[in-house]
């Protein structure tokens, strides 16, 4: 019996977390009741497992034993010899993909969010160095498949401990857009890096219907932010700043919400990435169309341009497409497929739209100011400059939790790694949003 159970050997995963929906789990051989292998073969359920169960699965053998009537072998022919799967090299960073989850447990426990992801990929190729998503699953117990408690557990959790929050896992972006809405502006001649625009707070929009009834669209700062330029913007992350040249106000012009979701597309937001890992989902930006199906053929307004522009009013991200549009300003106009396999790595494209290094350096700059002087200032360290946006936004019935944001790039000078970090549905009357977000990149 030892024997036979050896036969197809085990699957062994690493002990460590921060692993289980990335590896993913195999269903093992198994027996029927009179001791026939009724199933042959590993099959690969999830993670890289599945995606890749062709490849690792390699060919069983087959052989004749013959034995006497005492059950002694006495002669073996190999049919087939078996062939041995292919062994599947990933990018992962095993040390900073565990220093990387634990974080985010730690943070989940100490300030109440639900769970979270975090996505590190190297600019220039596409290879990821970590993703992982928090809480997950233990591939050896789903592989081994004997603690049946354990597993109904996780089948049953409203946590979702089998959705990969860093690939499946849609959410809403906020602030972090803003540097695409201001490059989209930026190249369209919306504005120039001279541009300043007056933050007090709010702007007024009239009812063009009544005139005595007005919509107030708020700045998270109530005194506002001054008069300030696209690099200042984007460093104290001004949403008055934002909605006037979104959807323009007053004597500024807007890029518009057709220019808006031109942009978002040209650099992925809320595209597929084709990451080789299954479940990928794409993503939403609002716009007129969407409105008319979700709300019964309500006109779009301008007060829908400007939440669009902050990345409200129903935009949907998962975090690997933000760590890899965020990439795309690190590299001045490349984007990359990201990719778990050392083996799969694409060629990297340059995006749809010419855009100048003045404006991409226009960016660079104001992400540069989130971590020098403005919502990111945990990002300053002595041993990298980082550049970074960090954003919050609200979520659930009431706009009860908020979900929290850390994106960026590092080095500033000559970009190599793009991160991510999602926080989900953290309590919305202890946001700490950003500030802790960024307690998670003390690992660069």
């Amino acid at each position: 019996e030892k024997e036979e159970e050896g036969v197809f050997g085990k699957r062994a995963y690493i002990k460590s977390g921060g692993f289980g929906t990335i590896l993913g789990y195999v269903d093992v051989p198994k027996k029927d009741k009179f001791g026939f292998w009724w199933q042959e073969e590993f099959i690969g359920k999830d993670g890289l497992e599945k995606y890749y169960d062709e490849y690792l699965n390699g060919e069983n053998g087959s052989k004749f034993v013959e034995k006497n009537a005492l059950g002694e072998i006495e002669s073996e022919n190999i049919v087939n010899q078996p062939e041995h799967g292919l062994n599947l090299n990933t990018s992962i960073d095993s040390r900073l993909q565990t220093v990387m989850y634990n974080a985010i447990v730690d943070l989940s426990t100490k300030i109440g969010y639900e769970g979270g992801a975090g996505v590190i990929m190297d600019i220039l190729s596409g290879e990821i160095i970590v993703s992982t998503s928090y809480p997950e699953y233990d591939p050896q117990i789903m592989s081994d498949g004997s603690n049946q408690q354990v597993i109904r557990e996780y089948l049953t959790s409203p946590k979702k401990p089998f959705l990969n929050r860093a690939i499946s896992g849609l959410y809403s972006p906020g602030s972090i857009v803003k540097p695409f809405v201001a490059i989209g502006a930026l190249n369209e001649n919306v504005i120039n890096k001279n541009t300043r625009i007056l933050s007090t707070g709010s702007i007024e929009i009239p009812n063009p219907y009544n005139p005595e009834l007005s919509t107030i669209f708020r700045d998270w700062r109530e005194e506002g932010h001054g008069y300030v330029d696209v690099v200042r913007a984007i460093g104290d992350s001004a949403n008055t700043f934002f909605y006037a040249i979104g959807g323009g106000y007053k004597g500024q012009a807007g890029l518009g919400i057709t220019k808006i979701e031109e942009y978002m597309k040209v650099f992925g937001v809320g595209e597929k990435t084709g990451v080789d890992l299954g479940g990928e989902v794409g993503g939403l930006i609002p716009n007129p169309d969407w409105k008319k199906k979700v709300f019964k053929g309500d006109a779009w307004r301008l007060g829908d341009t400007y939440n669009t522009s902050i990345g409200q009013y129903g935009f949907q991200v998962t975090p690997i497409q933000i760590v890899r549009s965020i990439a795309v300003i690190g590299s001045d106009g490349v984007i990359v497929t990201p990719s778990f396999s050392l083996e799969s790595i694409s060629q990297p494209q340059k995006i749809s739209k010419d855009i100048s290094p003045e404006n991409y350096q226009l960016i660079k700059d104001g992400m540069r100011d989130v971590v020098l002087a403005g919502t990111g200032q945990l990002l300053n360290v002595s041993y990298m400059d980082v550049a970074a946006k960090t954003g919050t936004a609200q979520t659930g019935v009431g706009n009860k939790f908020v979900n929290s944001w850390s994106v960026g790039f590092f080095p500033y000078e000559n970009p190599r790694y793009a991160f991510a970090v999602m926080m989900e549905k953290g309590p919305s009357k202890n946001d700490l949003s950003s500030s802790y977000v960024l307690i998670l990149t003390r690992i660069f």
